[in-house]
């Protein structure tokens, strides 16, 4: 029996409803973390190849008594997910019948202070996904006054990012999460009892740019239509707006979905075969699941079923 997992997965109904996994299936889990979805896939019979850049999310995953089985039924790759044809196709695997993604930070890593992705409890100012590279204390204490000003504004959608910047050049060196969280705090203005954190946008911009997860988003849904086989289903779980944009464009432009300019015009002739259909509407969790799981509050699911069109060619 598969050991009991340490948090909740966010919308795990509805992401199964979406994958619909079969016996005999296999199914990426692009975003392994604690393997709540995982754990659901293997309970309906199907494999699945679980990716996550996070050696202590790989290293808990091998411990899984599926790993064992011949064949196994849980095979794991300590790769970023934007590598997933590559690291799929050294398996021997060209084709797969679903992938879930499930963006951003995991629960496991937020709730470990010494990574430093969050200021709830002091810790080291790391946040890098995989525990390596250049980290969020080299950015904050090397990075041009503009450059994090651009960062913050872009990837956190801070609207007073040059003033926060400042703060932070000006506060050098900053070695914790609960310095950088004091800076902001400061810089913007905060009260005990504010329904949010002002230094909530600065901590997910630093945590995006380090760990480059709107490139990586962008190379993993090309992976996907790569790899998912006509009929295969895909499931993409967001956190923030910058990410359900991105995925939302991704999957209307691969279903030549995007909104014509007036209803005047002749109907446009599409350039190539649409290469997903059946996209979902944007699912969001029930108040019952937020209750339960107040990081639920800002998810968004989408889903969508691969056509037998080509991939395009341009992908990554």
């Amino acid at each position: 029996m598969t050991a009991p997992a340490p948090h909740v997965p966010v919308l795990l109904d509805e992401v199964i409803e979406a994958l619909n996994p079969q016996p005999g299936d296999v199914i990426i889990d692009a975003t392994f973390g604690a393997g709540g979805y995982t754990r659901a896939i293997l309970e309906r019979g199907a494999t699945v190849h679980a990716f996550d850049r996070d050696p202590d999310a790989i290293e808990a995953g091998s411990k899984w008594p599926e790993t064992s089985e011949e064949p196994p039924r849980l095979v794991l790759h300590q790769r970023r997910f934007s590598e997933m044809v590559e690291s799929m196709a050294e398996v021997g695997i060209e084709r797969v019948d679903g992938i879930a993604m499930d963006i951003g930070v995991s629960s496991m890593q937020l709730d470990q202070p010494e990574r430093g992705f969050a200021f709830s409890s002091n810790g080291p100012l790391d946040m890098t996904m995989s525990q390596s590279g250049p980290n969020a204390a080299d950015f904050v204490n090397e990075a041009d006054e503009k450059d994090i000003a651009d960062v913050l504004y872009q990837y956190g959608e801070e609207r007073q990012s040059r003033r926060v910047a400042r703060a932070i050049v000006a506060a050098r060196p900053l070695t914790t999460t609960g310095e950088l969280a004091q800076v902001v705090r400061k810089a913007l203005g905060h009260r005990p009892g504010d329904k949010k954190d002002p230094a909530t946008r600065t901590f997910q911009a630093i945590r995006i740019h380090v760990n480059g997860e709107l490139d990586e988003l962008e190379q993993g849904l090309s992976a996907a239509e790569q790899l998912l086989g006509e009929g295969g289903r895909l499931a993409v779980v967001s956190f923030h707006s910058l990410e359900d944009r991105m995925v939302k464009k991704f999957l209307r432009d691969a279903a030549n979905a995007n909104p014509r300019g007036s209803r005047y015009l002749p109907e446009a002739q599409s350039p190539t075969p649409a290469r997903f259909g059946h996209l979902s509407k944007a699912i969001r969790p029930s108040r019952a699941e937020i209750d339960r799981n107040p990081r639920a509050r800002s998810s968004t699911l989408r889903a969508a079923i691969r056509t037998n069109a080509p991939a395009r060619k341009d992908v990554a």
